[in-house]
């Protein structure tokens, strides 16, 4: 069972915004209106209609999720989650970004995408420790590859290659 989940499961180094899946994750603000990093980068390459649908939006709280289209990304659908800022633990940092990748997968469910990619949410400049958020990350993605065939792939793009050692190490440790 565990080789088969894990055969759901990629992880490349990479540009989200290029990648050919049905949806891709935005680690964003609470505002949903871009920013810098990855929700710089998504707003960017998706052209001005995803700032006129998420101003439209309001906001996504931390740990939710929230859809748009993805207008000229190659992704059908941008799935915005809000990341906690890492203060030291002691804020609920730890399932805040456990939501964040449970109502991600969830929302891809709801409009029907098999292949998903997620960035590394929160260990940029929100600060949350690289290896704690990989765990969880990957972790909270078994969890829901073993109760949902919705979702076929989950790729995970790494921007640097610090980011795609700390997945490729946990993987194992996560899978088996």
């Amino acid at each position: 069972m565990a080789t088969e989940l894990k055969d759901r499961i990629g992880i490349v180094e990479g540009d989200i915004t290029t990648m050919d899946v049905d949806a891709i994750v935005n680690a964003a603000n609470t505002t949903l209106l871009g920013g810098g990093g990855v929700d710089g980068a998504i707003h960017r390459a998706a052209g001005p209609e995803l700032l006129e649908e998420t101003r439209r939006i309001g906001g996504c709280p931390t740990g939710e999720a929230r859809v748009t289209k993805g207008y000229r990304l190659p992704a059908k659908w941008v799935i915005h989650t809000v990341g906690p800022i890492w203060t030291g633990g002691d804020k609920h940092e730890d399932v805040l970004l456990a939501n964040c990748y449970r109502n991600s997968l969830g929302a891809a469910v709801e409009v029907g995408a098999a292949t998903l990619a997620f960035p590394s949410i929160s260990t940029g400049a929100y600060r949350f420790p690289l290896e704690r958020a990989v765990r969880i990350a990957l972790k909270e993605t078994k969890s829901f590859l073993e109760a949902d065939q919705t979702v076929q792939k989950v790729i995970f793009v790494c921007f640097g290659g610090e980011v795609y050692r700390a997945y490729q190490e946990a993987l194992d440790e996560v899978f088996d």
